[in-house]
This record gives C-alpha cells, sequence and structure tokens, in this order.
C-alpha cells in the first residue's frame, strides 16, 4: 500500500503535517477528513522526496536514530516478521516524523517489490554505501537479522567514538576562549585605568609595566584590526580546504604531527578496520569492502592507500603488504591482518585490529584531555601573574621613594 504525505488545517487553524498509507490520494484526503482534517497537499512520500529534498517530508535521520532503528528492525526480523511487517511495526512506535515517513516509505517499496537493501538506496542521506551492501550481502544469504545486528554496533560504535572525540575536545577549547576572552578584557579595559596613574607621576616605570602598556595600547589600537584578520584567516583556510589538492596536502601535514598526527591516524584506522570487518565478515567480497571503507575515511592519503590497496589485490598481491607500503597505517594492525590472511580468520582481525586502534585512540584521548587543562589555565596564570607583577612593581617603587 503507498505511503503519501500530508498537510492539512485541524479544527483550530493549525497546520498538522504526516504520513498515512492509502490506496489512492483521493481515499487518503477522506481518511484526513474523517480525523477532523482539511487536507491541503496529499502526495505520495517517495513522489515527493524525488521533486523536493527540502519538503516537508525528510528521510534524514542522526547516526543515534539510524543504530537505534537498525537494532530494532534486527530484533523484529530475528522475531520471524517479514520484513513489510517488521517495517510497519517501527513506522507505528516512530517518535518523531522523520523516521515515520522514512520507515513507511521504505515499506511501500518492500512491497512494491523491492528489496530492503534497493529500498535503502532511495535514501542515501539516511542509509551510507556501507549499510546497502551489507544489507545485499545479508539478504542474498539469508542472515539479514544478525548483519542488521552488526549495522547496529557498527553505527552505535562511530557515533561513540564521534562524541568521545567532541568531549575530549570540548572542555580545553571552551577554557581557551574564556581565558582569551578574560585577558583581552583586563589587557584593553581594567590595565589601562590602573596604568594610567603611573603614568602622570612622571617617573621611569619598570620594564615589565612599559611592555604591559605597550601591549595594553596595541590591543586597543589594533585589536579590531587582529580579530578582521583571524575571521579571514578562519575562511580563507576553509575556502582553500574546499579543493582536493589543498585537503590532501592538509591532511598529509596533519598526520605527520606529533600528537595530532597519531590520534588521526589511529581514528582513522579504527573506522576503515572496523568497515572492513563487518562487510567481510557479512560475505561481501574483499574488492568491494576495501572500495566501500576507502569512502568512509576522511583523511585523504589514508583513503587512497585503501583504494590503492583494492587495486593491487586485485591483480594478487597480499592485503597487508601493499597496505604497509604507504606507512600510515600502524605496524600492530598490518601484522593483525597479515596473521588474518595466513589463518583465514581475516574478519576477527580485523575486527581485532580496529578495537585495538579504538583502545589507542581512547589513550590519548584521555592524556590529551588530562593535559590540555591544566596546560591553559598554567598559561593563563601565567599571563595573570605577568599583568598583576607589572601593576604592583611601580607601587614597590613608590613605597621606597616614601621611605
Amino acid at each position: 500500500m503507498p505511503a503519501f504525505a500530508y498537510q492539512a488545517l485541524d479544527v483550530s487553524g493549525k497546520t498538522q503535517r504526516g504520513v498515512v498509507q492509502g490506496d489512492t490520494a483521493r481515499a487518503v484526503r477522506g481518511t484526513l477528513r474523517e480525523r477532523g482534517l482539511n487536507p491541503l497537499v496529499v502526495e505520495e512520500v517517495r513522489e515527493t522526496a524525488a521533486k523536493d529534498r527540502n519538503f516537508f517530508v525528510r528521510h534524514h535521520l542522526g547516526s543515534a536514530q539510524l543504530a537505534l532503528l537498525t537494532r530494532q528492525l534486527a530484533t523484529l526480523i530475528g522475531a520471524g516478521l517479514p520484513i513489510d511487517e517488521a517495517l510497519g511495526a517501527l513506522s507505528e512506535q516512530a517518535e518523531n516524523q522523520r523516521q515515520r515517513a522514512l520507515t513507511v516509505s521504505l515499506r511501500a517499496r518492500v512491497m512494491e517489490g523491492a528489496n530492503l537493501a534497493q529500498a535503502m538506496a532511495e535514501a542515501p542521506d539516511t542509509f551510507p554505501e556501507i549499510f546497502r551492501a551489507t544489507v545485499a550481502a545479508g539478504e542474498h544469504s539469508g542472515r539479514l537479522d544478525s548483519v542488521l545486528d552488526k549495522l547496529a554496533d557498527y553505527a552505535e560504535a562511530r557515533d561513540a567514538l564521534k562524541q568521545k572525540i567532541l568531549a575530549a575536545l570540548i572542555y580545553p577549547v571552551l577554557l581557551t576562549l574564556v581565558a582569551i576572552a578574560v585577558v583581552a578584557g583586563l589587557l584593553t579595559w581594567v590595565v589601562p585605568q590602573i596604568v594610567g596613574v603611573f603614568q602622570n607621576l612622571h617617573q621611569e616605570l619598570p620594564l615589565a609595566t612599559r611592555a604591559l602598556i605597550g601591549l595594553s595600547a596595541f590591543l586597543r589600537t589594533w585589536g579590531w584590526l587582529i580579530l578582521f584578520l583571524l575571521v579571514f584567516a578562519i575562511l580563507a583556510a576553509r575556502f582553500a580546504l574546499r579543493t582536493q589538492a589543498m585537503r590532501y596536502r592538509w591532511h598529509a601535514l596533519v598526520v605527520r604531527l606529533p600528537l595530532i598526527g597519531r590520534l588521526t591516524r589511529a581514528a582513522n584506522t579504527a573506522r576503515a578496520m572496523r568497515t572492513l570487518a563487518l562487510l567481510a565478515d557479512s560475505a561481501v567480497p574483499l574488492l568491494d569492502a576495501l572500495g566501500i571503507a576507502a569512502r568512509v575515511v576522511p583523511h585523504l592519503p589514508m583513503r587512497e592507500a585503501l583504494q590503492r590497496a583494492a587495486f593491487k589485490v586485485r591483480e594478487g598481491s597480499a592485503f597487508s603488504r601493499v597496505l604497509g607500503e604507504s606507512g600510515l597505517f600502524p605496524p600492530v594492525v598490518l601484522r593483525l591482518i597479515a596473521s588474518g590472511e595466513r589463518s583465514g580468520e581475516l574478519p576477527r582481525m580485523l575486527d581485532e585490529a580496529a578495537a585495538q586502534q579504538q583502545r589507542e585512540l581512547d589513550r590519548w584521548l584521555t592524556a590529551l584531555t588530562a593535559a590540555l587543562g591544566p596546560a591553559v589555565i598554567l598559561a593563563v596564570g601565567a599571563l595573570v601573574l605577568f599583568i598583576v607583577l607589572a601593576i604592583l612593581l611601580p607601587i614597590f617603587d613608590l613605597n621606597q621613594m616614601v621611605k
């Protein structure tokens, strides 16, 4: 039964939007009138989404919602429900309009004869290529429920990694911004009022005080220009990084930095290995898995290394050897992959490599968080101490003169 998205007015004149199922648009209008609604627009969901992605029905789901939807679908299919009935149950218990529209649209396509992977292909913003390829392999092998469970684990792990990185960086960044604002306020507003008293004494001021006065005057005179140049530099950098060549050079530079490079390598390796493990364990051929894994890795040199590995594996080379030629992947990961190739347990070793890199990333993120906070506090404390000493030194000199 097709799904229709509607826009209608209720008895109070407020606009209501939603998705219902019906044989025709006319039947849906009758259903809406029975509910006390005055239909304004009634269009089939798939047709609406194809014509205008910004219409009131949007299919895109966040990573956390996608993980929950996948887990629920795996549970229902594992309990023996057909795919269309499982999707119907999910649409009935959906907590938001986007998820309801998505599941209704998927169910409509499945009932038209498409398989689940084909239905997912019509919502590529929500279901990336790894989801579609894995679901297609699960449907072909008859293990759709277990494949969906693995996909839910994958989506949850990916979302957890993103949240962990954000949580590790948000405290030092906020602390740095607050510190900059406080110091700028001291130098441009508080310091001039206090130090101005010493300038009227017509005596030679200590070096620290003169430096503080000069810095304060510079910020008050040219602070707006510094802020403008900073904003301009950020915008120019973002514009430059839109080009593939510049972004490649930037990624190649970042991965060589002492600490940031290690974090970047660990995060991208964990994502690539987890994707390969999921696809290999779902019976997706290694060459196809390498192509998909390369597209989910944001770091361009590592993406290129995976694409080159896929080309050489097609020619008969060992995966671990060609991956090691790039010099971008940690040696322990290469040894685990080589062990998996020799023992025939490549999916398990890829999963172990992903877990090992995840542990490495967690360890470095914990150390980074523990070090950045105190480092920022010490830097701000030293600057505030300099300001206080620069103000107090003339006072000490005045006391000596009075004595």
